[in-house]
């Protein structure tokens, strides 16, 4: 398999901490990736630093053959990588339709959109044109995380890094988010995804990686890892198929 992207010994310090401490894997292309890991084992972290949010002090980040450690983030942005941080980073006091308008780098109108991809999107998300010119702030939760997700694609994306998109959702906003996050998959569109809800992560996972305390300490096949409860233990701490 072809790796979109790969970290090789990456190092993040944040102050005075010391956070991630040599990260290791790839991302291959048209596949979803599952970031997985105890609360605080640098997960995020990861995220930001693949996006240029915080700046990696050692290692590699490679992008499709290039190393983009250090590079700003609009740069790493404009390479085609979109990044759905947890708190969603929703605009509340702007509309829907406004908040996809700009995530469209290419319009600076909504006749200017591409009108076809938009339709898809409807298709794969229908609370963002249902409430098209509501005000973001006033969406619930699912509603938000869709239109999160929506904004990072409403142009074509080489990668998508989202950031545990079911946290504090319902059961059945999570399974419409699974359906909409499968449609995606058969886009071949390549995604690294960190998510706390072990249903989901074997429903959508082709890859895994499993951090803890700042270093990647499994990688393998999704599958295995889900049908395994003995490695779950170990790797995790405890079997996360109970607790969906």
């Amino acid at each position: 398999m072809t790796a979109l992207l790969s970290l090789q010994g990456v190092q993040t310090h944040i102050g005075a901490y010391h956070i991630l401490h040599g990260v290791d894997f790839e991302v291959p292309t048209g596949q979803v990736t599952m970031l997985l890991g105890r609360n605080g084992a640098g997960k995020t972290t990861t995220l930001r630093t693949i996006m240029g949010l915080w700046a990696a002090s050692r290692g590699r980040v490679r992008f499709d053959g290039q190393d983009i450690a250090g590079l700003p983030t609009p740069d790493i942005a404009q390479l085609g990588i979109a990044y759905v941080p947890e708190n969603m980073g929703i605009f509340a006091d702007l509309s829907v339709r406004e908040n996809m308008l700009l995530a469209a780098r290419h319009a600076s109108t909504v006749e200017q959109m591409d009108t076809k991809r938009l339709e898809w999107l409807f298709e794969l998300f229908p609370a963002v044109k249902k409430f098209w010119l509501y005000p973001a702030g006033k969406l619930s939760g699912g509603q938000k995380q869709m239109l999160a997700i929506a904004r990072a694609m409403v142009e074509p994306r080489r990668l998508l890094l989202i950031d545990e998109p079911s946290k504090g959702l319902a059961p059945a906003i999570i399974q419409n988010l699974i359906a909409a996050l499968r449609e995606l998959k058969r886009t071949e569109t390549t995604v690294l995804l960190v998510e706390q809800n072990f249903s989901m992560a074997s429903a959508l996972g082709d890859q895994v990686a499993v951090m803890d305390n700042g270093q990647v300490v499994h990688r393998g096949a999704m599958a295995e890892l889900a049908e395994d409860p003995g490695l779950q233990q170990r790797l995790l701490g405890l079997s996360l198929g109970a607790h969906q």
